[in-house]
Parts: structure tokens; C-alpha cells; sequence
């Protein structure tokens, strides 16, 4: 594993992450050894180096005491910030963008899910050229070459670029008409589809495993699914199956390459008739972890959904954290929805989901309420963590 260096900066704005604790989980299943972590404030990024002069010196100095052969930043770089580092520190520098790049590289296994990936790839490195090139700046121009040193070379790898992400868009306009095409099947089917959504993870993956009995790779580490995954689950109650697909997990300042480049991915999620919102309830940090989930949702259009929220890891929160109740009603947004408390790993409130989903299918008991600013059925003392971190 490459020994690397996490930085964070604190620009004033809400959800910084002062542990770097996710930062550093993303380090780890990219493959690096996070080795130490450094944060300060700033009221603004620095134009050349982000964190600018003196803190850079304190970041290649922890790199020279520590070894470090990488240096990570939580926020997005621009290319000449990250050209500039990279000589300020004479070590590689990348940024929370890359490295889910990078991790969504390694995670793909089917042909739709790698084109996705080569896409968000190709749109990130277009806009790196300059740091990418800046080895030809001490080459001359040569006989009949315009402008600076090194422009023919970057603007040839800036065609063929632009010709792969074009080459690329169209094979997955294909994969997106033959989603549509099957889509349109299930319909005239009158099939109903309920699609598994939230923050990486959440346990979809164990508790998609756990309602259908398949075998969708889960593991206890970031983005561990990314392919849909889509399996037919028989309600008794209802009396008929219904489609459940498990989606690709979300995450704070997800990159927009990838949102844009994993739409048809997410178009199960947009088309489905409810979404199954898994919250990882052991974790303290899941109202911040909903609200993100939340804005991705809106970012596809599939914020107008029915949604259950399915609090995951019931077996993980602290005795005195349990919950008074495993079924109530959770304020999402302004909307009084159904909240269930269960544990996809040892299978607890598995068949009350399943009770649940057969009485929503049959369209009984599950209708959404607007709140008028009260807690709409939601009871502060049934929180796992506090009353506050509800709303």
C-alpha cells in the first residue's frame, strides 16, 4: 500500500469532515496507507496552492519525516493547484475526485459499469493536460509551431480524448435504449419496481442478499457495489413478485462526472415505483448522510418517489442508543415516511420489511403524509442517537 498524507481544509462552509474519517476510508480501499492527517482554516482556498505557502512547507516537511509517497486532498484541486503542489511538494498530489475515480475503476465489473467509469475517467482528465504536459514545457516550439512549447502534443491528446469520450457516450446511448427497451417490458408486464438507495455503505448490498437470496458481492468497505443489480422478490401477502434492484451507493460531493456518467445506473432509480432509503443508523454521522442522498436523488429526478427509510445495522447501535420502537414514521424532508430498524446481517426486521413492502404493493397503510411543521408521528425519544439529529 502507498504510504500517503491526508489533507483537509476548513473553508467555513457545513459538513467538513475535521477527522477526515471518510477521506481516509476512501484512502484505504483505493489502496493507500494513510499515514497522517493535517487540517487548517482558511476563509478562502488559495488561488496557486489551495492551502497555501506556509502550510504546503508544513505538508512536505510531515512527508519527508513520515516517507509518504502521496500526498490527498478532501477537496477538488484545480489543475494548476495540483500542478503546483506536486512541485512544491515533489510528490504525487490528488483530490477526494480522483480517488473515487480510481476506486469506481477498480469496482466495475460489467460492460455498462466500465464504460461509465472510462467516461467520468476521460471528462476528469481533459481538464488535467496541462499538468499532465507540463514536462514538454522545456522543449523549443520547433520550425513552423505556434504558440507555447509543448501545444501540439497536448492538443493531440486533447483530440483523441475527445474522441473516446465521444466513442464512449455512444456505446452507452446503446446500453441506455436497451435498458429503456427492458424497461418497457416490465411495464406492459405491470411489474412493480422498488430500487435499494443510499449512503455507501449502508449494508444495500447484505440486505438486498437478504430479501432475495442472491449473492451480490457485499463487503464492509466503501462502494463495494457498483453494478445494478436487479433480481425478482415474491410477497406473499401482496400475492404477487415484485423487481428489486440494488443501486450503486452515494457520497458527499460525489463527482459530477460520475452522476452524469452512471445516469443509466441511476435511471433504475428514477423509474422505480419506491425507493428503499437504507440508512446506516450505527453510524452518527447519517443525518448528513441522508441529506446527501437526498440531493443526489434530486440531481436525477428522483426526488418525487416514494421512499421507505430502512435503518440498516440495528445490531450495531450501542444498547442505550436502541431504538423504543422498530417501526415508526421519520421526517424526510418535510414528508412523514415509514422508518424501519433492521439488521441485514443477522436477518432481524427483514420479514417486517417484507410485511411492509406486501401491504405498500398492495396499497394499503403506507400512504405519504405532509408534516405541518409537527414531528408527524415521529417520537424524538425513538431516535438511536438524538432527538435533534432528526430534523
Amino acid at each position: 500500500m502507498i504510504p500517503a498524507i491526508l489533507v483537509g481544509v476548513d473553508l467555513g462552509l457545513p459538513n467538513f469532515d475535521s477527522g477526515l474519517e471518510e477521506l481516509g476510508l476512501l484512502a484505504k480501499t483505493a489502496g493507500l496507507n494513510p499515514l497522517a492527517k493535517m487540517t487548517c482554516k482558511r476563509r478562502a482556498p488559495d488561488a496557486a496552492l489551495f492551502v497555501g505557502s506556509g502550510k504546503a512547507e508544513e505538508i512536505k516537511l510531515m512527508a519527508i519525516q513520515l516517507g509518504a509517497k502521496e500526498v490527498l486532498f478532501d477537496q477538488s484541486l484545480s489543475p494548476a493547484q495540483q500542478r503546483n503542489l506536486e512541485r512544491v511538494l515533489d510528490l504525487p498530489v490528488n483530490d477526494r475526485t480522483l480517488l473515487i475515480l480510481e476506486i469506481f475503476a477498480q469496482r466495475a465489473r460489467s460492460h455498462e459499469g466500465k464504460l461509465q467509469v472510462e467516461l467520468a475517467r476521460l471528462q476528469y482528465q481533459s481538464t488535467r493536460l496541462v499538468r499532465r504536459w507540463s514536462h514538454l514545457e522545456r522543449q523549443s516550439g520547433g520550425i513552423g509551431m505556434r504558440g507555447g512549447p509543448g501545444e501540439a502534443q497536448i492538443e493531440l491528446d486533447r483530440r483523441m480524448i475527445g474522441e473516446n469520450i465521444k466513442r464512449t457516450k455512444e456505446r452507452l446511448g446503446k446500453l441506455k435504449k436497451q435498458r429503456q427497451t427492458q424497461r418497457r417490458q416490465r411495464e406492459r408486464r405491470d411489474a412493480f419496481n422498488i430500487s435499494l438507495v443510499g449512503y455507501t455503505n449502508a449494508g444495500k448490498s447484505t440486505l438486498f442478499n437478504a430479501l432475495v437470496k442472491a449473492k451480490a458481492y457485499a463487503a464492509d468497505q466503501l462502494f463495494a457495489t457498483l453494478d445494478t443489480t436487479t433480481r425478482q422478490l415474491y410477497l406473499g401477502e401482496a400475492g404477487r413478485s415484485v423487481s428489486l434492484s440494488d443501486t450503486v451507493g452515494f457520497i458527499r460531493d460525489l463527482p459530477h462526472g460520475l452522476v452524469d456518467a452512471f445516469a443509466a445506473t441511476l435511471q433504475e432509480a428514477v423509474d422505480a415505483d419506491l425507493l428503499l432509503h437504507v440508512v446506516d443508523a450505527s453510524n452518527t454521522q447519517f443525518p448528513e448522510q441522508i441529506t446527501q442522498v437526498q440531493k443526489v436523488l434530486a440531481d436525477i429526478g428522483a426526488q418525487d418517489i416514494a421512499q421507505i427509510l430502512v435503518f440498516n445495522k440495528l445490531d450495531a447501535i450501542e444498547k442505550d442508543h436502541q431504538p423504543l420502537q422498530l417501526e415508526d414514521m421519520f421526517d424526510l424532508d418535510g414528508i412523514a415516511t415509514p422508518r424501519l430498524f433492521v439488521s441485514a446481517s443477522t436477518g432481524e426486521g427483514v420479514v417486517a420489511l417484507r410485511a411492509m413492502l406486501a401491504r405498500r404493493v398492495a396499497g394499503n397503510n403506507l400512504s405519504v403524509l405532509k408534516t405541518d411543521g409537527q414531528n408527524g408521528g415521529i417520537s424524538p425519544e425513538n431516535h438511536p442517537h438524538d432527538a435533534d439529529a432528526e430534523t
